[in-house]
């Protein structure tokens, strides 16, 4: 925990994962300060790069996206022009939601979310595995979410 951040403005981070919706008044009133008071903080906190946005959670099912995987890749070559390539790619896609740099036997996890088997195949043949510098992908699909929680374990 940063040095930076007192218990108040542990409280108010948990409350604002845990309820985006929450008013100022109602914020204020359960981390017991003046509604300025907390405007201010809350206000510190994200000029300070603490939080970084807020958005609503969508349901992927509800939107027709049934399809979950995670797809390891590894490249052909790392160097730094191929690296910037490959990301510059991955940014444009929007079926990936997410991706990060491994250490180990792959390069890249990327999480991708579309609607079926059809466009995964799409997906994979089309772009992915046509991006230049792809040397292996392994696909793993998601059965069943069991935990999706993005709230992070400021206490």
């Amino acid at each position: 925990m940063s040095a930076d951040l007192d218990r108040i403005d542990v409280l108010l981070l948990d409350l604002l994962q845990r309820e985006g919706r929450i008013t100022n008044a109602e914020l204020a009133q359960r981390v017991n300060l003046s509604a300025s008071a907390c405007l201010r903080r809350v206000q510190r906190l994200e000029s300070e790069g603490v939080i970084s946005g807020y958005g609503a959670r969508l349901e992927p099912r509800q939107l027709g996206l049934g399809l979950s995987a995670f797809v390891r890749v590894q490249l052909s070559s790392h160097d730094a022009e191929a690296v910037q390539a490959f990301v510059d790619r991955v940014q444009a896609w929007d079926e990936v939601t997410a991706c990060h740099a491994l250490t180990g036997e792959m390069d890249y996890l990327l999480q991708v979310v579309v609607a079926d088997l059809d466009h995964f195949s799409r997906f994979l043949l089309d772009r992915l595995l046509n991006a230049t510098g792809v040397a292996d992908v392994n696909t793993s699909f998601v059965l069943r979410t069991v935990k999706d929680s993005r709230v992070l374990p400021v206490q």
